[in-house]
């Protein structure tokens, strides 16, 4: 065995090992294929252990390679630990999906609020899905969202924590004949199509939780139109449509509209904090307490007993670390 490892060779595996493609694996790190396949070879060597099973279809991990993984991303998590405790911390760049809502904001606001001397800088990538992709790049380093709508490659390469059980709404033109209504029963929109971003790439998660939602209650989901980059283009599109809009009960109110709650049941949108695997970051430290001390102050985790999610979230959200 070696004396020493370089933390670059671990980082390369780690890397392949998440994304069990080099090409992928190469474009995260900034490399070219060939590099990382000489780093990984180089760790091979060193460790005395073929730690990838490779072929013209696929990559897999050997038994060597499993084993080595969680001691892999420990090493490189203290790592990272070590350099943001020896000097300014970079500023840790969080994605709260658009500039109106409510829970990544305050989540964001109460972490300032324990850190003051770290710099956390508010993105606007609207979608987990899309945002996803920047996390596993390292152009982003912590978004929100539905951690359960994510497809299993991008889910493996993520790390999450869950933050809130949403109460979902809906936005109704003011002239809609439900916008009368306090809350709007589910029933009640039957015979609907409800707008549920379906045929934007960035928020299919959201889509699939509306057809989850939707299905076997008589309620449609409205075909895409083109997506509309801002409030006054989103505002102009709702009104062309007259489609409700599926939407959360903190979505920040559009002039022309209503926001209801809806019920009978409630449904809700399970909202977590996501990071890429191994990331380190004292910022990221600060998040992940301002979720739990919000979330326990507002009962954010606790289901109601009329509240609806699907069965897939469930599960996704009981897991804690």
């Amino acid at each position: 065995m070696p004396a020493d490892l370089d933390p670059r060779l671990l980082r390369s595996f780690v890397t392949v090992a998440e994304e069990l493609h080099f090409t992928r694996a190469a474009a995260r790190l900034y490399v070219s294929q060939q590099a990382l396949s000489r780093d990984v070879r180089r760790l091979e060597r060193e460790l005395g252990a073929e730690l990838f099973v490779r072929t013209t279809r696929q990559v897999t991990l050997t038994g060597d390679g499993e084993r080595l993984l969680p001691y892999a991303r420990r090493v490189l998590r203290a790592q990272d630990e070590l350099l943001a405790a020896c000097g300014p911390a970079r500023p840790l760049l969080v994605d709260v999906n658009s500039p109106g809502l409510g829970t990544p904001r305050r989540v964001l606001h109460r972490a300032r609020e324990l850190a003051p001397e770290l710099e956390l800088m508010a993105r606007f990538e609207s979608g987990l899905t899309g945002a996803a992709g920047e996390l596993l790049a390292g152009r982003l380093d912590v978004s929100f969202g539905r951690f359960a709508g994510l497809g299993p490659a991008l889910r493996a390469g993520l790390e999450q924590q869950p933050v809130r059980y949403e109460p979902m709404a809906v936005i109704l033109p003011e002239g809609h004949r439900l916008a009368a209504l306090e809350r709007v029963p589910l029933a009640a929109l039957a015979g609907e199509s409800v707008y549920a971003g379906a045929g934007n790439p960035r928020t299919p998660e959201w889509t699939d939780l509306a057809h989850r939602l939707f299905e076997g209650r008589g309620i449609e989901v409205a075909a895409p139109f083109p997506l509309a980059i801002g409030e006054e283009e989103f505002q102009r599109m709702m009104a062309k449509t007259g489609n409700p809009v599926l939407a959360v009960v903190e979505f920040p109110p559009l002039p022309g509209s209503v926001r209801r709650p809806l019920v009978d049941p409630v449904p809700l949108s399970p909202v977590s904090l996501v990071w890429r695997r191994g990331f380190g970051h004292p910022g990221l430290t600060a998040l992940r307490r301002a979720a739990a001390l919000i979330g326990a102050e507002n009962g954010w985790l606790r289901r109601p007993s009329d509240g609806w999610i699907p069965v897939i979230d469930a599960e996704v959200m009981t897991v804690h670390d």
